[in-house]
């Protein structure tokens, strides 16, 4: 029997007893309960705020990393490791499109990091979901780590092609369906009301431009987790540390968005790199497949997927901070990535 049946026959091998999943799921609670404490007041965020909580958002996942690396021994070590690298690249990424968004719908500074922190909380909730049909579909198809394969490549060919196209990257509010979508349902006013979704407007309850961009944030989110939870599953297969992984990545966002607020336009070849990266994973997780039908098909360790990972992203930020030397800071955040 290959070594695929014997996962689809029984359960995931998986470091995550009840009681770890139960404190990392109150940790994690507790991370967003004080993020939304610390929000709860709108304000502009300085350098020096952004900096202090990206340090801690920072050394909080590398610590979790040591312990897993202390506990349960320098393989699933490092497959933590790699998966967090791979997860806090995408997020990069996403940060980019969430910069186009806020300057789409002209979100007020003071409002940005609690927008952030929707889009996070929303972001955590389906990639839960995410992990979880993954891990059902690894249990139960024989093809799943194909599917996952499947998966990032065409992701990886789309972000190619549209890198290559070298078309600037904007946002359209007035073309998004979550937008349409809302405005049908409930009238929406013109300005801001603070953080308000809603407001009573000549005695009906309309939706303020607020709510609007939370609502294409999460709509966003979706999109995000198709590509990064079956990346994650191509560095480890171990449900618990691909939940950890990505609620770490996820976690650190807000604070993160504002240190590279004018760095992530210079960020020009990141499509590039990501495309890379996921093509890379996609091909480990057919050779996964594979070698579970055929044994004499190579597999690449996850050691050799972390050192690549870190070259390509090395390159691609050398690269881009090469072509954009000569750009003013704080360009336009719609300014051509490609």
């Amino acid at each position: 029997m290959t070594e695929l049946s014997n996962l689809s026959a029984g359960s995931l091998s998986s470091v995550g007893t009840p009681s770890l999943w139960a404190v990392t799921i109150a940790g994690v609670l507790a991370l967003l309960v004080l993020d939304f404490l610390v929000t709860r007041k709108p304000h502009e965020v300085s350098i020096k705020e952004a900096l202090g909580w990206s340090a801690f958002y920072v050394a909080l996942p590398l610590a979790f990393g040591a312990w897993v690396w202390s506990r349960y021994g320098s393989e699933l070590g490092v497959q933590y490791l790699t998966g967090y690298l791979v997860e806090k690249s995408l997020s990069v990424d996403n940060l980019f499109v969430f910069m186009l968004l806020l300057a789409a719908f002209a979100v007020p500074a003071v409002l940005a990091q609690r927008v952030l922190l929707y889009g996070i909380a929303g972001a955590l909730v389906l990639r839960a979901v995410f992990i979880a049909l993954g891990a059902a579909a690894l249990q139960t198809l024989d093809f799943a780590f194909l599917l996952f394969a499947i998966i990032l490549i065409a992701t990886a060919v789309k972000l190619l092609r549209d890198a290559l196209a070298g078309h600037e990257q904007e946002v359209d509010i007035n073309k998004m369906r979550s937008v349409k979508l809302l405005r049908k349902v409930m009238p929406v006013v013109d300005e801001y009301h603070s953080t308000k979704l809603t407001v009573r407007q000549q005695g009906r309850r309309a939706l303020t431009p607020f709510a609007l961009v939370v609502v294409a944030v999460l709509a966003t989110d979706v999109v995000f987790a198709v590509d990064s939870v079956p990346a994650v599953y191509g560095i480890t297969e171990d449900p618990y540390l691909v939940f950890a992984t990505n609620a770490f990545a996820l976690l650190g966002l807000r604070a993160l968005y504002f240190v590279l607020h004018a760095a992530l336009s210079r960020l020009v070849h990141l499509s590039y790199g990501l495309a890379v990266i996921l093509a890379f994973i996609g091909v480990k997780l057919g050779l996964h497949w594979a070698h579970s039908i055929w044994p004499g098909v190579p597999q690449i360790p996850t050691l050799v997927s972390l050192g690549v990972i870190i070259g390509v992203l090395v390159v691609v930020t050398l690269t881009s901070l090469r072509a954009t030397r000569d750009r003013e800071p704080g360009a336009a955040v719609a300014a051509d990535r490609h």
